[in-house]
């Protein structure tokens, strides 16, 4: 089954290059890996454009302006040929390598759905922000309360799909709302969800991390808006 890796970027000049480097490396299965850059103002397109020359599994796109990541997502989902997507932050907060592990239930075909859980039995994991956890668990304990599935990771980047179920997703939400929004969906659709333990190697603000406490209170919004305003029909294209 031929991997689809979607790598939303912006700004990340710092660490583009080494994931790049990682996932084309130990990738098992790699099909393409599709940069969908938002905007940048430094040398991520740079980078990137460089990598897509010299490799031709590498494609490069820029958005218009910055939109926000689930906008990257979106068009990153759209252009994937894989039977397996998986999204890979540019950052480095989430080991490459680990990104065989992740989809193997998939491959193994007991999976619809993977989320890469960073509160699982750890493989390593950088103790940062004890604010950013808890607030993590409050979001991951309501998404639970909706959707009837018992993850312990919601707001995790990794998360891996059967290529057919996430290219038909109907993705309406902004900024950092599809880690919720998605989750919502596949419940609705009864999908086979599974989670697996990784590592997490958390960047401090300083560092370049985005995500704030907008954000935190987006997700509980739109935990309500797709678990109960939003139907099964509504989420996805070939329901229309």
């Amino acid at each position: 089954m031929l991997i689809s890796v979607v790598i939303p970027a912006y700004n990340e000049e710092k660490t583009i290059a080494q994931v790049l480097d990682l996932v084309l490396e130990k990738v098992k299965n790699l099909g393409e890996i599709i940069i969908i850059d938002d905007g940048s103002k430094d040398n991520t397109s740079t980078i990137s454009r460089d990598y897509e020359t010299r490799n031709p599994k590498v494609h490069y796109y820029l958005q218009p302006h910055n939109m926000g990541k689930t906008e990257a997502l979106k068009e990153g989902f759209r252009r994937s040929t894989g039977e397996i997507v998986i999204v890979q932050d540019a950052d480095l907060e989430y080991d490459p390598d680990e990104i065989n592990h992740v989809v193997q239930p998939i491959q193994d075909g007991k999976a619809d759905v993977v989320l890469g859980s960073r509160f699982l039995v750890r493989r390593a994991s950088r103790s940062l922000y004890f604010r950013h956890f808890m607030a993590n668990k409050f979001i991951t304990f309501t998404s639970n309360v909706f959707t009837d599935l018992n993850l312990t990771d919601v707001e995790t980047c990794y998360k891996a799909f059967r290529g057919e179920i996430i290219r038909d997703m109907i993705i309406t939400s902004t900024g950092f709302g599809f880690e919720v929004e998605v989750v919502a969906k596949v419940a609705k659709l009864k999908s086979r969800v599974y989670e697996v333990p990784i590592s997490y190697y958390g960047r401090s603000y300083e560092e370049g991390k985005k995500i704030g406490a907008k954000d935190g209170v987006m997700a509980l919004f739109y935990i309500v808006k797709y678990n109960l305003f939003t139907s099964k029909k509504a989420s996805f294209q070939s329901l229309q």
